[in-house]
């Protein structure tokens, strides 16, 4: 999946005056939540990013594409309709590096009414690597308004129950620190209206964060169906590209070849997982696969934002009765 890279940071604390007078959500702040209770697929796409041109050059060449601003970018994601949510991958492999521009990107789209039909999903940073880090990073994440984080590489049960631990409150039997930054105010909501809502659906029937969670590797599809029992993931995918690698090897002539039916075999076992244990399942989808995929039984989608991903979009919604 590709990175979600928008402009240069902004203070989190613009994001007050920003969404001043919005008022509350007109209906849930994490909209998915709905769908997902009633079994009906969800379409998402990755948050269109800024066209940098030649930032190795001191001046762009005149062909350069023009760079938008944050908020041309939250305007243009939150106006398509037909998406479900808003997809973030820029944080995977670091907080340090995605959160700033991130941030900007969410204070640009507190602005809009809009930001409403569009739950942010976003990517946290492999658990297992460091526990105690994880629990300050999607505290993080959270304190900013998102509603659904992403565990990547996940190779066990005790990663999720760790990560699940750190997006729940301690009042909720979590580790997740009290401060809740500018969350309150995206969700338009005081700070105690937000900490009542802000916990772990489905354990908490009435809560409006989820979690997904990603198998990327041997070691993850070994332990898939232990990783799928735990309560609190609401929806399981296998990282096709990422095991795309993983079942690929190198020829005599140096290319790297794919084996098709491992890694076919490969995202039917998480499918076979999700059903077992009741939970979706989702996959990076295109307009190619869409149709084929939801007949397979998967529910979730993310698309790359474009005329691409818009097609996967609608093709998905008019196969599913959307």
């Amino acid at each position: 999946m590709r990175s979600f890279i928008v402009m240069a940071a902004a203070g989190v604390g613009l994001l007050g005056g920003l969404i001043g007078g919005q008022g509350q959500a007109p209906g849930r702040p994490n909209s998915t939540i709905d769908l997902l209770k009633a079994k009906k697929p969800v379409f998402g796409l990755y948050a269109p990013s800024a066209r940098r041109g030649d930032q190795g050059a001191s001046v762009a060449p005149p062909s350069a594409p023009a760079v938008k601003t944050p908020a041309e970018l939250a305007n243009e994601a939150l106006a398509y309709e037909s998406a479900d949510f808003l997809f973030s991958g820029g944080m995977e492999r670091g907080l340090d590096l995605g959160l700033p521009a991130f941030t900007e990107f969410m204070n640009a789209a507190a602005a809009s009414p809009l930001r409403w039909r569009h739950p942010l999903a976003i990517k946290t940073p492999k658990i297992a690597t460091d526990p105690v880090k994880a629990i300050d990073n999607i505290s993080r994440q959270l304190n900013l308004g998102v509603t659904t984080i992403v565990f990547v590489d996940v190779e066990s049960a005790d990663e999720v129950r760790q990560g699940l631990a750190a997006m729940r409150f301690r009042s909720a039997a979590g580790v997740r620190p009290d401060a809740v930054g500018t969350a309150p105010a995206y969700w338009g909501m005081t700070a105690s209206q937000y900490r009542e809502k802000a916990d772990l659906w489905p354990l908490n029937p009435d809560g409006e964060l989820v979690n997904w969670t990603i198998i990327e590797s041997k070691k993850g599809l070994a332990h898939v169906r232990e990783i799928a029992a735990v309560k609190g993931i609401s929806v399981l995918f296998p990282g096709a590209g990422t095991l795309r690698g993983v079942f690929s090897t190198t020829n005599a002539e140096g290319k790297r070849v794919l084996d098709p039916v491992a890694w076919e075999a490969a995202i039917q076992q998480v499918l076979a997982a999700c059903r077992e244990f009741s939970i979706a399942c989702g996959y990076p989808a295109t307009a190619d696969d869409i149709e084929m995929r939801l007949a397979q039984g998967f529910s979730v989608f993310i698309m790359n934002w474009g005329e691409g991903g818009f097609k996967a979009v609608e093709t998905g919604r008019r196969a599913s009765g959307r």
